[in-house]
């Protein structure tokens, strides 16, 4: 039986993921929300359908009226929670492969459901395998414009005109597939879109967000000025230089923080645990309030909403605004404020990146473990693991900051890996951090194979 996790319900689909199992959590969230109305929306997946069918029928059988999107980005999902006081479910596995699936749950107005929500959803959801479905009584209308609305709604994000900019756009042949495009072209840029052909097993298949290596290189051919990818469900982003560059999205913070702060001084701004420490220093000296968070967006959300923080971000790529929008990710959101930065900045893109402090740092990198043992192992390490002269963070997973450097290891919330990134002044302090991370992870799990 799944449960809820950080990011919703996931699985592999119909095998774990099943129509059953979909069309119950359907009735169980419709019994404890009690929604005037429920809007759907899915990715590309060819188990999309299906679900999104069990879903329907979960909650006509409640007598819950239901809109479809049909496909659509997550974003789009909680636009329509947000503007129409519906619920929103969304059917998507985000970045993951095709073969899994998933189910987001917004309460009404776009926000995230809370714990105590999720717990009680989750109880009566278990409750209900006992029980027969009801015939159905709610209604099914299409409401795919509403993601037209969505994207005409970005079009107005963008201060000013892109003219003269040309983007280059990985849609990781995922929800963002017909609708990024336009939203740029709009503004004035000279869009070109790759991987933007979904058939249902080719979602981020070595292409979008989490893969961005392939855009790199379409950008240094088409000579382009940027490029941008997405992922599956397109709430996040990942961005290119014009030179191939990848851009880690702490990075992105920098420039992000740096423009709210300088319209919000003294602004409350969250990152997660994987993120640089330049970061931290960029936030205090622009007389910004950093504070370090557990990754997860979900768990994000809720700090945001527990500080009155303005802006968050994740090393994944999701950016959170809550000046001039609504707090949730959005990629095409998150993009579009990246752009305006951009094409406002007299010394050109690849200087305004290049003013940006830098470390030597690896990329997230992954261990994969026993399906649910990561969670143990992490509870071991914190127990045992010893760093001498580091300040340890335990927010989550393991971090130890030498003055040299840092390195981390925490949990995945998703998938059955364990998850750490390495931060140093140079390659020499890189590899003792490493090392002094590799013999206390093979102390407690020697055949863990590890991607350092």
């Amino acid at each position: 039986m799944l449960h809820f996790g950080t990011d919703g319900v996931r699985g592999v689909a119909i095998d774990e993921l099943t129509p059953e199992l979909a069309r119950d959590l359907a009735r169980a969230t419709s019994r404890v929300l009690q929604p005037v109305a429920v809007v759907i929306g899915r990715d590309t997946r060819e188990s999309g359908p299906a679900l999104e069918k069990a879903i329907i029928d979960g909650c006509a059988a409640e007598g819950v009226p239901v809109y479809l999107l049909g496909v659509a980005p997550t974003p789009a999902v909680a636009f329509a929670s947000e503007r129409n006081g519906w619920v929103g479910i969304a059917i998507t596995a985000s970045h993951n492969s095709w073969s899994d699936n998933g189910i987001k749950v917004f309460a009404s107005g776009g926000v995230k459901l809370d714990d105590a929500e999720q717990i009680e959803i989750e109880r009566v959801w278990h409750a209900l395998t006992a029980e027969t479905a009801p015939v159905a009584l709610g209604t099914v209308h299409d409401a795919s414009h509403i993601v037209a609305e969505y994207a005409t709604h970005r079009f107005n994000v963008i201060g000013g005109s892109l003219a003269g900019l040309s983007v280059v756009l990985d849609c990781a042949h995922g929800a963002m597939s017909s609708v990024a495009a336009e939203v740029f072209h709009v503004a004035g840029a000279s869009v070109e879109v790759i991987n933007a052909s979904p058939n249902g097993r080719n979602i981020n298949e070595q292409c979008g967000a989490t893969s961005p290596q392939a855009l790199a290189q379409h950008v240094i051919a088409s000579r382009a000025d940027l490029g941008i990818a997405f992922d599956g469900d397109g709430d996040r982003v990942g961005v290119v230089t014009n030179k191939g560059h990848i851009v880690y999205p702490d990075r992105l913070m920098m420039l992000f923080a740096l423009d709210v702060l300088s319209r919000n001084p003294g602004a409350d701004i969250i990152y997660d645990v994987k993120c640089s420490r330049l970061l931290h220093q960029v936030l205090e000296q622009a007389g910004g309030k950093p504070q370090m968070w557990k990754t997860g967006h979900s768990l994000i959300k809720a700090r945001m909403k527990a500080t009155g923080a303005l802006l968050a971000g994740e090393m994944s790529g999701h950016f959170f605004f809550s000046e001039r929008w609504f707090g949730f990710d959005d990629g095409i959101y998150a993009a579009a404020r990246l752009l305006e930065i951009l094409a406002a900045a007299p010394e050109g893109i690849q200087a305004k990146f290049d003013e940006l402090p830098k470390l030597v740092s690896t990329p997230e990198l992954k261990a994969e473990v026993a399906e649910g043992e990561q969670h143990a192992f992490i509870a071991r390490f914190v127990e045992q693991a010893r760093f001498e002269g580091a300040r340890i963070s335990l927010i989550d997973g393991v971090r130890a900051d030498w003055p040299y450097g840092w390195g981390l290891v925490r949990a995945s919330n998703t998938t059955p890996v364990l998850v750490l990134r390495f931060e140093a002044n140079d390659e020499a302090a890189l590899s003792r951090i490493q090392a002094a991370f590799r013999m206390q992870l093979l102390a407690l799990k020697p055949d863990l194979n590890l991607p350092f």
